[in-house]
């Protein structure tokens, strides 16, 4: 499904083209003007008005535009298009399903290796990768710290000696207690 076409406008169009446009269809389509309608029409509309409104919101977003139009550019024309929505009727939307995920394995495919270094950084960038680095991050500084003021200590504590002559001394009398028993 191409977004731009289900609006009726370009590529270049503007957010104000946009907006003009998706208020005319959803006009034309929206599920209440057609209540009264035979059950087939009706439901064609409701379909239609829901892919105006998924087109809207693409289109209307700068960063979804932008991520559609990589995605767009990267594969060009789709096949298959109508297994790309799920929608589900009475819930008052419908989930969207990534239509790229098989894609993405092979490197003879169009957009190859760009495609997966940006999705791969896109994925480095996104707030549960983020929020899990950070929390390893503490993590790991804080096994560090942990560390380094245990040494500090040790040192404090057990002057003259190191923790490793300390536990070579205790083992030795150990086994000289060993002996002697």
């Amino acid at each position: 499904m191409d977004h731009y076409k289900i609006l009726g406008v370009h590529m270049s169009a503007s957010k104000e083209e946009i907006k003009q446009a998706f208020r005319k269809l959803a006009m034309e389509f929206h599920p209440d003007k057609h209540s009264q309608s035979p059950k087939s029409l009706k439901e064609s509309a409701t379909v239609k008005f829901k892919q105006l409104s998924e087109a809207y919101e693409t289109l209307i977003d700068d960063r979804k535009r932008a991520d559609y139009n990589l995605r767009k550019n990267a594969y060009g024309p789709r096949q298959n298009q109508n297994k790309r929505y799920d929608y589900h009727y009475g819930s008052g939307g419908h989930s969207y399903r990534d239509p790229y995920a098989n894609r993405y394995s092979g490197s003879a495919r169009r957009g190859g290796g760009f495609v997966r270094f940006e999705m791969g950084l896109r994925y480095l960038t996104t707030k549960s990768f983020l929020l899990n680095a950070t929390l390893f991050s503490i993590l790991l500084g804080g096994m560090y710290i942990i560390d380094a003021s245990g040494k500090a200590l040790w040192k404090m504590q057990n002057t003259g000696k190191s923790f490793e002559e300390t536990m070579e001394s205790i083992e030795k009398a150990k086994a000289s207690k060993d002996n002697s028993d």
